[in-house]
């Protein structure tokens, strides 16, 4: 089982503090940092100092660190148009020696469409597909051929179809709910499909659906790394769990039901019933950047009974 840090800076972080976390990350023999793509905060919070953009934060931190993968859950695909998002991708790959991975979404929270002058187009999800048929296509194409493509909402005539990553392939994630049209694109174009803030129960029903639309697509179901992605909220006690949960405002019931929480004995018996539901990597969803000893933690721990 892989653990992968991942991050939500739209409620409140610096650069600094996301490198301080992503080298930790690193230090600390984790797989992986992550960031979410939002423009404004959730929930209650000031939000201070305000956004990051995950790209750029990422370009930054392909430069600081050296073996950590680094990528997006997910990047909203109203924020970009799909070959600027190609460029950007594949230049932060070659930024950081062949490190990154593209999780890319519909997009899905209008107020931040609205606070920034985004537009939200009321049909996301075509949008997404053709998004994914451009960025994936750009990066495939052979150096010296150009790349067309005319859909519905995007028309691209000769491109040059350039930079190209330093990874022969980058790896695509796609997650989500949806019972049909999720599986079928992620059986297209996902190399890992990601299952967000759900139970094992719903994991591994999810889990199948795209393993028979894998199947149905001529794809090996095998071909694709299957995640979740949770709330993590570890502590050596139930007293030190209880301190952590209050610092990021929930209640530990509800931790424990809904994600990874409790001491980390609970924490490995918790994980194991993602992995019987078919699940290889979790992304531990860290919602206090300052607490650097809850990673410690899970390393020393958690991690350590996994590997």
């Amino acid at each position: 089982m892989d653990l992968r840090i991942f991050t939500e800076p739209q409620q409140g972080a610096t650069y600094d503090t996301l490198l301080t976390v992503a080298k930790a990350t690193e230090d600390l023999g984790f797989d992986a940092f992550f960031r979410s793509d939002h423009y404004l905060k959730m929930g209650d919070g000031d939000g201070l100092p305000g956004p990051t953009d995950a790209w750029i934060t990422l370009a930054g931190l392909a430069r600081e660190t050296k073996r950590i993968r680094l990528g997006t859950l997910m990047t909203a695909a109203t924020f970009r148009l799909p070959g600027v998002l190609a460029i950007q991708v594949a230049q932060v790959d070659q930024m950081s020696g062949g490190r990154v991975e593209l999780g890319l979404g519909a997009g899905w929270f209008e107020e931040e469409h609205q606070a920034y002058g985004i537009p939200f187009p009321k049909e996301k999800f075509p949008r997404l597909e053709e998004q994914l048929a451009i960025v994936t296509g750009l990066w495939a194409t052979e150096p010296g051929q150009t790349f067309d493509f005319h859909g519905e909402h995007y028309e691209l005539t000769k491109s040059p179809a350039l930079p190209k990553p330093a990874q022969q392939r980058i790896p695509v994630l796609i997650g989500g709910h949806g019972a049909t049209r999720t599986p079928r694109l992620a059986a297209r174009y996902a190399d890992e499909f990601n299952m967000p803030f759900a139970s094992p129960e719903d994991s591994e029903a999810q889990f199948g659906r795209v393993r028979a639309a894998a199947q149905e697509a001529g794809r090996p179901a095998d071909a694709i790394t299957y995640s979740n992605a949770l709330v993590v909220c570890v502590g050596k006690d139930d007293q030190e769990v209880a301190r952590r949960a209050a610092a990021i405002g929930r209640e530990v019931d509800e931790l424990k039901a809904n994600g990874l929480a409790g001491t980390p004995a609970e924490v490995v018996d918790k994980i194991g019933r993602y992995a019987a539901a078919g699940s290889t990597r979790i992304y531990l969803q860290v919602l206090d950047l300052d607490d650097l000893d809850h990673l410690e933690l899970i390393s020393a721990q958690v991690q350590s009974q996994l590997s």
